[in-house]
């Protein structure tokens, strides 16, 4: 009984560092706002997943199989959130030197992951596809939440940053407006895919 914690972590890096909703909106927050202002939205960000993780551990999953019509509708709800987070984006302007900016906070990563399909689709894999059968729910749940954490505290950040060297290379020039309603877009898009079931 158990987890096989090994191929869940190489799961979980591939799923975590692909892109999808949360890579998306933490690339645009990284171009918008740099890295270091951020972090407090990366942090948020991490912690959002175990608000899923946890539940699903201890008896989500069971009710998921007998109102199907729950999860149907976070689908849509999750899709209508990171579709406000994408307008946001799209709207916004890089920051530049002596301009003031509000980059979203903890609390708005904080909802990122329990409104994301994909990360649903994740953790549910990490439940019924690499934990044995019998296997105690509380050791379970722990090994899947520790082995994501870890794996987002090492990419999460790496989008941002890659957002952030986007922005700083066309802060204040003519490609400024295209890239933010680009960010914006393949956000959008890879809602798309998550609820097309072409993505988890």
């Amino acid at each position: 009984m158990g987890v096989a914690t090994a191929s869940f972590l190489i799961f979980a890096a591939a799923q975590v560092g692909t892109p999808g909703p949360a890579n998306m909106a933490l690339m645009a927050t990284g171009a918008a706002h740099g890295l270091r202002a951020a972090l407090p939205f990366v942090a948020g960000v991490v912690v959002g997943k175990q608000i899923v993780i946890w539940p699903m551990g201890f008896g989500l999953l069971r009710l998921a199989e007998a109102a199907p019509g729950l999860f149907a509708a976070l689908k849509w709800a999750a899709a209508a959130y990171i579709c406000w987070l994408a307008w946001g984006i799209a709207r916004s302007r890089l920051a530049q030197p002596g301009r003031a900016a509000a980059p979203p906070g903890f609390a708005a990563g904080l909802w990122v992951h329990p409104l994301n399909p994909k990360a649903w689709a994740m953790i549910a894999t990490g439940f019924t596809a690499f934990t044995a059968p019998g296997t105690p729910p509380l050791q379970a749940t722990a090994t899947i939440a520790i082995s994501l954490f870890i794996v987002q505290i090492v990419l999460h950040p790496v989008w941002t940053l890659g957002g952030d060297l986007i922005g700083r290379t066309v802060a204040g020039t003519s490609a400024e407006r295209g890239v933010m309603i680009g960010l914006a877009v393949l956000t959008v898009a890879s809602v798309g895919v998550v609820l097309l079931g072409g993505g988890t």
